[in-house]
Parts: structure tokens; sequence; C-alpha cells
């Protein structure tokens, strides 16, 4: 909440831009939140398939205006983007899971000192205005910090997808206080962006090792390097 409001303050007194388009005003504009909102999710299955991954569902393409509001939110410590961000990823949830189901919200995990050097957790505060949004929507939603990182991978940069997989490998780990509450709980693996799903794919392999196979995944934006699938059945349906 504090950085929420100095976010907000600087704003209103300093002015503003759209982290979007830079048009001068407040840190979304309406033609960049509308986006957002006419987004229509999809299956973004990435091209090779990390053995782990359950099924991702993408409300957008990571790339333009989407693709600036996430930086911005996650490098630039854009604070009140996580409500515009939280409402579509909500949206890919919902696509997911179908009507009426209800769900814990896993984010991927951050090393410590990535949120130190960041001075906030992201991803964190976009899974907490997912769930809110879900809950407005009617949906039983909440987030649940089941997983930890147990070993730091290297950089990801320029890695391909067999790489990222194999440096992503063994990284994440259930924390012991959720393995008995998530016990045939019904579970959506969340991030901002899917690339190559290797990231993804490990936090899948985290919780089934945990005893808590994910239902699938759900993102912000999809780059790119992805097939769609033209039919999207809800999680847990044949896919």
């Amino acid at each position: 909440m504090p950085g929420l409001l100095v976010a907000a303050f600087a704003d209103l007194v300093l002015g503003g831009v759209c982290a979007g388009c830079e048009r001068p005003g407040a840190s979304v504009c309406a033609e960049c939140r509308a986006v957002l909102r006419s987004a229509v999710p999809f299956r973004a299955w990435p091209d090779p398939v990390p053995s782990a991954l359950r099924p991702p569902t993408a409300t957008t393409s990571y790339a333009g205006q989407v693709r600036k509001l996430i930086v911005a939110h996650k490098e630039q410590g854009r604070y009140p983007l996580a409500g515009p961000l939280g409402e579509a990823l909500a949206a890919a949830v919902r696509t997911g899971l179908g009507v009426g189901r209800a769900a814990w919200l896993c984010p991927v995990p951050s090393t410590r000192a990535r949120v130190r050097a960041r001075g906030h957790d992201p991803l964190g505060r976009l899974a907490v205005a997912c769930a809110r949004h879900l809950r407005r929507a009617g949906y039983d939603a909440r987030v649940a910090d089941a997983l930890t990182v147990v070993r730091r991978p290297a950089d990801q940069a320029g890695l391909s997808a067999q790489q990222r997989a194999a440096n992503l490998e063994g990284a994440f780990a259930m924390r012991s206080r959720w393995a008995e509450k998530l016990t045939d709980q019904p579970v959506v693996v969340v991030d901002d962006v899917l690339t190559t799903g290797a990231t993804l794919a490990e936090a899948c392999r985290a919780l089934a090792a945990g005893g808590t196979p994910a239902l699938g995944c759900a993102v912000v934006a999809a780059t790119r390097l992805r097939f769609v699938r033209s039919s999207l059945p809800v999680f847990g349906e044949a896919d």
C-alpha cells in the first residue's frame, strides 16, 4: 500500500505518463487498458513443450503496449500497473478454470536477491491483484506462495529452450508448510510472461514433487515463440 500511494502521488503531483504509450496522465491510459481488456485468452503451448509443463493459457501476446506495461511494472516499480495486469491475468485463469471453479494461485518464485534488486516482488503483487479480480467475479481464489528457490539458476538471457530447461532443473521446491495445505487442492501456476515455458515447467515439477500436481498455468502474455491450438478446453479436460 505505501508503494501504491507513492506512485499515485507522483502521477498526480509530478505528472505521470502511460507506461504503454507514454501519453501524459495515469500509469495506464484508457486505450492501453482497453487493449488488455479486449484480448481473447488462448492456449499457449511453447515449441518444444517442456515435459513437466501443465496446460498454459495466456491472455495476450507479449508485444507492443502490453510488453511495455509488463516491463514497467516489473523493472520500473510502477505499482499501479498491478491492477490492470492482474485483471488481464485473471482473464487467463478464468478461461483455464471454466465457470465456478475454485483455485489457489501459485506464483513462480523469485530469488531474494532479485526481489531486493528490484525493490519489490512484482509477481507476488500481480497474483494478489489477480485473486482480487477473480473473487469479484465469483471465484474462490487465493494466493499460495508455495514455492521457493532452492538453487539459483544462471542468467537465462541468450539460452535456448533446452538450455533454459537444464538451467532451471531442480531450482524450485515446495515450502513444507504448504505441502499438507494444498493436498487435493486445485492449483494454478501464474507468471507474467511465457517464453519457452521452462520456468513454468519447473514450477509444475516442484508442485508435483510436493504432492500437488497443478491444474494448469496462466500468464498475462506469451511471446511469439509458441503454437496456439484452435480448441481451448478448460484445465483437466483433454488438451
